[in-house]
């Protein structure tokens, strides 16, 4: 089978933890080793736009894609993913764990931020494909671990099949050779079946449920909210405000707090943070999206910040006033980029803000 050479430099979007659900064997660099029920598995959900793009669609066939509802012909859709080989690794009390990399094409990014039965169909069909590259049950209890990836993302090279780019009608990266490998990517509709779970997040009454004692609603990820089969359920928030922050330095790291009124451990479950080197993202349902983009020109900061609200300030003995929120961006852009690797996030509920350091 002819195959495409793709150089990857993939960067990190989220880290899921998962477990598995029986004991087996699986082959790791060439050896055979054995893997025992419950074994931690992480998943590195990461981006590269060299990963073939999913073909275009209407929106209806995504959606369909999304549900698992089956579609024929030129109605179907699906998205490539590419799987690494697993690896080994330790969790936080130095017990084995097992690591994937699930990497997706950049053009992915935007709907995962803003939709987010989206994302839990991506880390579904990260789910099903190393199941299907490996003999491992995971299962769909899984945790969301405050951090970025499990390990760094290094480059890599893998093989891909140039019959898959001519379905897409997608052109073969520049400098690609071609070759006779065997492919090292999924191409196939990999959705969930009609009726199957997708994800369910872990509580302390659910810890005891197994995945077939599923009651039909769908849990989203990266500390996500309730889900039901027609899409997101969004905690409902009376304060429609801007939503303010400041920043400040703190040691060799930068600090941004964020105040978020009316904050719940529930409305925490249902929020979504994303960090680039110089862009943060942070979407909370029933809140104006808070989107730091320091790669905007100083003018159109100006322009694009709303004024902070009244009574929001932070750290900081500044008026509440229109050009505070235009100042923290501004000031901030003039700071290096954020640590991606190295961010963590601190929800503080009793404080209602959120505290992250980058």
């Amino acid at each position: 089978m002819s195959t495409t050479l793709l150089h990857l430099s993939p960067s990190s979007a989220f880290c899921i933890k998962s477990s598995t659900l029986q004991p087996t064997s699986i082959k790791l660099q060439n050896e055979q080793i054995q893997v025992p029920k419950d074994l931690k598995v992480f998943l590195n959900i990461a981006w590269d736009p060299n990963v073939p793009p999913p073909p275009e669609a209407s929106e209806q066939a995504i959606r369909h894609a999304i549900q698992g509802q089956e579609a024929d012909g030129a109605d179907a859709w699906f998205v490539p993913v590419v799987v690494s080989e697993g690896r080994m690794d330790t969790d936080k009390a130095g017990k084995p764990a097992l690591v994937f990399d699930c990497v997706y094409n950049a053009s992915l990014k935007t709907r995962s931020l803003a939709d987010q039965q989206f994302k839990t169909f991506l880390v579904e069909l990260a789910l099903q494909r190393i199941e299907a590259q490996t003999s491992l049950m995971l299962s769909r209890q899984i945790g969301t671990p405050n951090i970025r990836s499990k390990g760094k993302l290094a480059p890599r090279t893998v093989h891909v099949s140039t019959e898959l780019f001519a379905r897409l009608g997608a052109d073969l990266p520049s400098s690609s050779p071609r070759s006779s490998t065997i492919p090292g990517i999924s191409d196939s509709s990999s959705f969930p079946a009609p009726g199957k779970p997708l994800i369910e997040d872990i509580t302390s009454q659910d810890k005891k449920k197994s995945p077939s004692s599923f009651d039909g609603k769908l849990k989203g990820i990266l500390k996500s909210g309730s889900f039901t089969k027609n899409g997101p359920q969004e905690t409902k928030v009376s304060n429609n405000s801007p939503l303010a922050w400041t920043w400040s330095k703190e040691s060799e790291r930068l600090r941004i707090t964020v105040s978020v009124s009316n904050l719940t451990h529930d409305l925490v479950k249902s929020s979504a943070l994303d960090i680039e080197p110089r862009r943060l993202i942070l979407n909370i349902p029933g809140r104006p999206s808070l989107d730091i983009n320091l790669e905007l020109p100083d003018a159109e900061i100006v322009a694009k910040t709303p004024p902070q609200p009244l009574g929001a300030m932070l750290a900081t003995s500044q008026a509440p006033n229109q050009d505070c929120n235009q100042n923290n961006t501004l000031t901030l852009k003039r700071q290096r980029d954020f640590d991606v690797d190295g961010a963590r996030a601190e929800w503080r509920v009793a404080d209602k803000v959120l505290v992250v350091f980058a």
